[in-house]
């Protein structure tokens, strides 16, 4: 019974990890920039989050569309005058430049919010739902509920809509995308809103889990790295999957083995699969020229 309830929460936790990824794997897999300011952006996004909850009384679920809203502009802003024109530079100058932004974020926040700890208190925070010995945190299983929903929704949109289309044609091909009329830079503009409101959403959906501090970002950001390389880039799916299989090691590896081990365990199969699979388990079989990482 102890396994079976770690499994369970082992998913729960790798569905926020989905969550989160799959905003990271968009940007990753059509901007083709790493964007080391994805964990910032949640850091904000959960703020943003805490912001109409102590202000106006917003539960964090009810604000969840305006934090969405706020962090996809706050994207769209970041690539028109961030990531734009630096797009045909070497890539250690994107990298630099993403690391630079998450490093002024997070000063920013403590210079203006302190380093203090924020949480909201919900009614249902610590409820659970009981099925014979097992126990499924309620928080984690909308998360859980959330990231399925989010994943199917963006498949549908990258497969069914033009919209859709495009940003693939330009995932697979950009030079194409291009001769076929595809206005690229719209696309990129858009990828990275989608990405950022993605993981606005995850923001709003953390913050009746865990408590909101200017350097949250920076332990989510790296799994979330684990879990696309481990997944694919440019894989939704991938993005989704790799999430639950994190989250089921991490929890696996704190019963079976030690809690201060959990990182160690994940990040060693992060270097597994750069060596054995470097294209990740669901990948679209882009190469690293097309990446910019050559």
């Amino acid at each position: 019974m102890t396994l079976l309830q770690t499994l369970i929460s082992g998913l729960l936790l790798g569905g926020i990890y989905s969550l989160i990824s799959m905003g990271l794997n968009l940007i990753l897999g059509v901007v083709r920039i790493i964007n080391f300011a994805h964990g910032e952006l949640l850091m904000i996004a959960m703020y943003i989050s805490f912001l109409f909850y102590s202000t106006m009384g917003l539960d964090p679920y009810v604000s969840a569309i305006l934090v969405i809203a706020c962090l996809f502009l706050l994207g769209i802003i970041t690539q028109r005058f961030l990531i734009q024109p630096i797009l045909d530079t070497p890539a250690s100058t994107k990298i630099f430049a993403t690391l630079g932004l998450s490093i002024a974020l997070q000063n920013l926040a403590l210079m203006t919010l302190s380093a203090d700890h924020f949480s909201v208190r919900t009614s249902y925070q610590s409820d659970v739902i009981n099925i014979g010995e097992l126990a499924i945190s309620i928080p984690r299983l909308i998360a859980f509920i959330v990231a399925i929903s989010v994943a199917v929704l963006l498949y549908l949109f990258l497969k069914k809509t033009m919209t859709g289309k495009a940003i693939r044609a330009v995932a697979m091909q950009r030079q194409a995308a291009y001769l076929m009329g595809v206005n690229v830079k719209k696309i990129y503009l858009l990828a990275f809103g989608i990405g950022s409101a993605l993981v606005g959403l995850a923001g709003a959906m953390l913050m009746p889990i865990y408590s909101v501090y200017p350097t949250l970002g920076t332990t989510f950001v790296l799994i979330a790295f684990v879990v696309v390389v481990l997944g694919g880039m440019g894989s939704m799916f991938g993005a989704f999957f790799g999430g639950l299989i994190i989250g089921l090691v991490e929890a696996l590896s704190g019963v079976l083995l030690d809690t201060g081990l959990k990182e160690a365990v994940y990040f060693a199969i992060f270097i597994l699969v750069l060596l054995f699979r470097p294209s990740g388990i669901f990948s679209l079989g882009k190469g690293a020229e097309e990446v910019g990482l050559k």
